[in-house]
């Protein structure tokens, strides 16, 4: 892999030009940049570089991530995919002296997740002078020293590399000494003062001289040092340590004052000159607080916090002074060993908040990244979240996790989810760390509402006030908001012929239900109607339910008088014979009453006679009989006003007037006059003469009913009784309530009744109810007494009867 590095350049020169070159590696980038560049200075280009299209970045979410906690130098233009410097980058900060300086940094993509890591190589430039440790260095020479003697200096320190660093050495011009630069096996040159004239201490005791070193970058670089000399007797033995390097190992956070090596070194000569002192040469900032030499014994212990993630190897150098200052020197290499000392970190990359709860099993929600600051095992990571939940991890590059789905949510069973998410390094004893994601459903409509009961039964009073309210429905719905919004409403129908909605209405927002107008029991008693509601989701879901809407009877409903027929529309007369006896059946009131029920139970008073005590008439049957035997003293022409009530509350009634006569024949009758009750009436006898004649027409058409009877029994089973003479039903409206023994007619029943032409009692009798094949229906009563002279025979003559088709109806007992 080829690499372009930057010409030598000055540090203005380096700042105003930049030459970058591009290194693929499986699909990754290495940088080559100048330390120290402005933010915003570009240093790449995403979509030349990777390929990468610059309209998909936006899509992509692309984004520079950095490993661990380390900070991020470098960010992307999402308009145009340019790299650009996004902080300070400090080479001798970052690396040191490292001979290689490169920074990982990780461009992340989503949708699909892709990962490219970015490598920064980090090129010096001259922006540091070299320094010495001291401002002035002290030498103590004795004059007996021999010419080519040589004294070590101290090595200046440039914070720069390669060229950047220290190169030369140099002194200011003095007749005594001249100056050896000596290059150093690992790097680095340092200098020795060569005595090349000797010292005499009487001639001059002590000499100044003034050490620069310079740096090789463009422009130069230098510092400066002085050297002060003192004029001694003789020291011949400089300190010799007894390794020329020392190696230790260190476990990290180790207690303050932990001994970690001793270098130890040895000086010959005796007294002054043989007492060796220990120091370190000059280091850098981040070893300075973290250990300590003990200048007496050479112990070098832990003076600051270890920290194996901030610095994995240190190197030192540790000088050997002798009384009278010759020095010696040798290098420490202390490494420092990994402990399990931190916790895997969780981050959040990317989420989907809130997620609808009709993804598909396997949508991927979060993107997670877990980093370890640790290395070897301590630093590999499990990740985990707890069980029960619909989610599950799953790994992706690197130390990427995917949170995707398992299963299809369900908002109205779980609206939240807080994940945790466990990571655990394997370290011994092993850490872990937990990161909780809020993780919230969105509401989908895919719930209808559903009402609270199967079926609704309301009961309403007939002739309600239009408006009333007699039921409320009611559905629930479980999604959310608008989705969960339930309305109300009646589906189309027809009750009775007419729109359902010209009878009721529901309200949208209660599901009251309303009556648009007044019902009438009598026209019908009960419907159905069909409510539908409908949530207000997109698109909108709905469910029916089925109101029975019974209709309770109210007494509105006088009791209507079949027989005899109402004043105005017939005459009509009974005849009694005289021989009657107490208790005879002399006639029968038939009414009915349209309501049900208590409402239709119907009973019978005689408000008013012509002879208070000659007649009775049944409470419930209507049959009215004679209380004692007929005498010849009791008036022929009777009359008599009876009242029909039904039981309702206020009580309803009718009444009806019933014309007698006493008489064994109507040529008995010397007239038939009107025989309303009214005793002042000058007009009775010509009513009475009309009514004789009347019956006696009516006489003869019933003996021509008779032959007609005797004439049909052939060919169906007997209708009548032998000798019955029918008394003409009236017609009666098919919605009578069906009341067993109340006196009101049931509406699936026929009753005929028939007066007997040969009995001295004159007794009636009645046939049972009639069925669908015993008598149909167009072999009932005629309609009008021309339809039943088409079935008896000519009825010229016969008094004037109602004879109406009823929907088989019975008269009770």
């Amino acid at each position: 892999m080829d690499h372009k590095g930057f010409p030598v350049l000055g540090l203005f020169g380096c700042l105003g030009l930049l030459l970058l070159t591009l290194h693929t590696v499986h699909g990754d980038v290495v940088y080559s940049l100048p330390e120290e560049m402005k933010r915003g200075s570009v240093i790449g280009n995403i979509d030349k570089d990777l390929g990468i299209k610059v309209d998909s970045l936006s899509t992509r979410k692309a984004r520079i991530d950095t490993e661990g906690s380390g900070k991020r130098y470098c960010d992307i233009n999402l308009s145009n995919g340019d790299v650009t410097v996004a902080d300070r980058i400090d080479r001798e900060a970052l690396c040191g002296k490292k001979a290689s300086c490169t920074l990982k940094q990780e461009l992340v993509l989503e949708n699909p997740l892709e990962l490219h890591r970015i490598s920064l190589h980090v090129e010096d430039i001259n922006d540091n002078s070299p320094q010495f440790k001291k401002e002035t260095m002290k030498f103590e020479i004795r004059e007996s020293a021999g010419k080519g003697n040589r004294f070590r200096l101290d090595e200046a320190h440039d914070a720069d590399i390669g060229q950047n660093a220290v190169q030369s050495y140099s002194i200011s011009t003095n007749e005594h000494f001249n100056l050896n630069v000596i290059a150093k096996s690992g790097g680095g040159k340092y200098s020795e003062l060569v005595l090349e004239k000797e010292l005499d201490r009487e001639e001059q005791q002590e000499l100044t001289v003034v050490l620069t070193a310079a740096d090789g970058g463009r422009p130069k670089r230098s510092g400066t040092v002085v050297i002060h000399i003192t004029v001694l007797d003789a020291n011949d033995n400089a300190p010799v340590f007894s390794q020329a390097a020392y190696k230790a190992t260190v476990p990290e956070n180790s207690p303050l004052h932990t001994v970690v090596i001793t270098v130890t070194a040895t000086d010959l000569d005796e007294g002054v000159n043989g007492e060796v002192t220990y120091e370190f040469d000059h280091i850098s900032d981040e070893t300075n607080n973290v250990f300590s030499l003990d200048e007496k014994t050479g112990e070098v212990r832990v003076s600051g916090p270890v920290d194996y993630e901030e610095l994995s190897t240190y190197e030192m150098q540790v000088t050997a002074k002798d009384g009278l200052g010759l020095v010696s020197s040798c290098t420490l290499l202390i490494d420092v060993k990994d402990v399990n000392d931190n916790a895997p970190i969780t981050s959040i990359k990317s989420l989907t908040n809130p997620i609808p709860e009709n993804v598909p099993a396997g949508t991927e929600v979060a993107v997670i990244n877990v980093q370890d600051r640790d290395s070897g095992e301590n630093r590999q990571v499990r990740c985990s979240i707890q069980q029960n939940l619909p989610f599950k991890l799953v790994p992706s590059i690197k130390n990427y996790y995917s949170l995707v789905t398992t299963a299809e949510l369900d908002r109205e069973l779980v609206s939240d989810y807080n994940i945790t998410i466990t990571a655990t390094d394997e370290g011994s004893p092993p850490l872990s760390s937990s990161k909780s994601v809020q993780l919230s459903v969105a509401d989908v409509n895919d719930n209808p509402p559903v009402f609270e009961e199967q079926s609704y039964n309301a009961y309403v009073t007939e002739n309600n006030k239009p408006g009333s309210t007699f039921c409320s429905v009611s559905a629930l719905d479980p999604d959310w908001r608008q989705n969960g919004t339930v309305i109300y409403s009646l589906l189309p129908g027809e009750v009775n012929g007419a729109p359902v909605s010209s009878y009721l209405s529901v309200n949208g927002d209660t599901g009251l239900i309303h009556a648009v107008r007044s019902l009438d029991y009598e026209q019908f008693r009960s419907f159905k109607v069909h409510v539908m509601a409908r949530d207000n989701g997109s698109p909108p879901l709905s469910s029916n339910v089925t109101v029975s809407v019974s209709i309770t009877d109210v007494n509105d409903n006088s009791p209507q008088i079949l027989y005899p027929a109402p004043e105005g529309h017939s005459f009509m007369t009974e005849l009694v014979p005289k021989a009657a006896q107490g208790g005879s059946l002399v006639s029968k009131v038939i009414a009915v009453d349209a309501d049900s029920g208590q409402n239709a139970w119907l009973s019978y008073h005689i408000v008013k006679s012509t002879d208070p005590g000659l007649f009775t008439i049944g409470l419930h049957s209507g049959e009215i009989r004679t209380q004692r035997d007929i005498s010849e003293s009791d008036n022929m022409k009777q009359n008599l006003i009876v009242a029909v009530k039904d039981n309702g509350q206020p009580s309803l009634s009718a009444t009806c007037s019933m014309y007698l006569l006493i008489s064994d024949n109507l040529a008995e009758v010397p007239e038939l006059k009107d025989m309303s009750y009214d005793e002042t009436n000058p007009k009775l006898t010509s009513y009475l003469i009309i009514a004789l004649v009347s019956v006696s027409t009516f006489f003869l058409t019933f003996i021509i009913v008779i032959l007609g009877v005797r004439f049909c029994r052939r060919r169906k089973p007997r209708l009548l009784f032998d000798g019955a003479v029918a008394i003409p039903s009236a017609y009666l409206p098919p919605n009578y309530a069906e009341v067993d023994g109340t006196g009101t007619l049931r509406s699936t029943y026929n009753y005929d009744a028939y007066l007997t032409t040969g009995s001295r009692t004159s007794d009636f009798k009645f046939v049972r109810s009639y069925n669908d094949n015993t008598l149909p229906a167009d072999q009932t009563l005629k309609k009008s007494p021309t339809d039943f002279s088409e079935v008896f025979g000519d009825g010229d003559g016969f008094p004037e009867v109602r004879l109406e088709k009823t929907n088989r109806l019975n008269l009770c007992d």
